[in-house]
């Protein structure tokens, strides 16, 4: 069967919806956590950056298992991340056709939730920068770009392996979770760690920290690009199974994982 073939057609509208609005809750939700570990005079402020960072990652990974594992989740297939997105679509599991519908809900899911982080939690939100992550000062910008390129190289292999293998299908949004703790936790406190151009692009619009906002915006859809081919280079080295149904593809028949 052709690769055309297995691709499925494009999701319905009410997928892209669900894709906004699962995208404006995890923007929402990391600009509230943000907010009262970061503000100092918060009753849960933490002064220290990196144990910032070390309770942000996990809460962020959770937080993303969650939506994933959620109703609207299993519908749309809970990306929540354009550069996953495209890798899905690279990895010819997911409609070209649906690509931009769904990162222009993602995008705009980020300053919508940001927004809302703005006007629940009033102007304490602008002393963090609605969240905005930013490198360290002695990080250049290639230093930044390769480290949120290799990031997201690593998490779509990872993907792209659940995907060839049903049967570890269950693990898939933990995994996802697990893999951006991770990246927060270890490359929060030098590159930034945002590895979703979607996690970045409404707080630093908001913010107006638009100076490495387009390393944010590309390095992650590089390694994409870069880890669907890797992934394509080996099923055809090691003929790993093809993956048989799309636990992220938003299709009619909904279903990101089965529990």
């Amino acid at each position: 069967m052709s690769a055309s073939a297995r691709r499925p057609a494009a999701v319905p509208a009410g997928q892209v919806w669900r894709e906004l609005g699962l995208t404006t809750v995890l923007l929402f939700l990391v600009v509230t956590v943000v907010r009262w570990l970061r503000v100092p005079g918060s009753p849960l402020y933490i002064g220290d950056p990196p144990l910032a960072l070390a309770v942000i990652g996990p809460v962020a990974g959770l937080l993303i298992t969650a939506l994933i594992l959620s109703p609207w989740g299993r519908r749309s297939g809970g990306h929540m991340n354009p550069a996953v997105t495209v890798a899905v679509w690279l990895m010819d599991v997911f409609p070209g056709v649906s690509v931009l519908p769904y990162v222009a809900a993602q995008l705009a899911g980020s300053l919508l939730g940001a927004a809302s982080g703005r006007l629940v939690w009033g102007p304490a939100v602008s002393q963090v920068g609605y969240g905005a992550v930013r490198p360290a000062a002695a990080w250049p910008p290639s230093a930044v770009f390769l480290a949120e390129t290799g990031c997201m190289l690593v998490l779509v292999l990872a993907v792209g392996f659940l995907l060839a293998y049903p049967s570890f299908g269950r693990w898939l949004p933990h995994t996802v979770g697990a893999c951006v703790a991770l990246i927060i936790v270890i490359l929060g406190p030098l590159s930034g760690g945002s590895a979703n151009p979607a996690r970045q692009f409404g707080p630093a619009v908001l913010a107006d920290r638009q100076t490495d906002l387009l390393i944010y915006l590309t390095a992650p859809v590089a390694g994409a690009v870069l880890g669907a081919s890797v992934h394509h280079l080996l099923y055809r080295r090691f003929q790993l199974r093809e993956p048989l149904t799309y636990k992220l593809a938003g299709t009619a028949e909904g279903g990101a994982v089965k529990p």
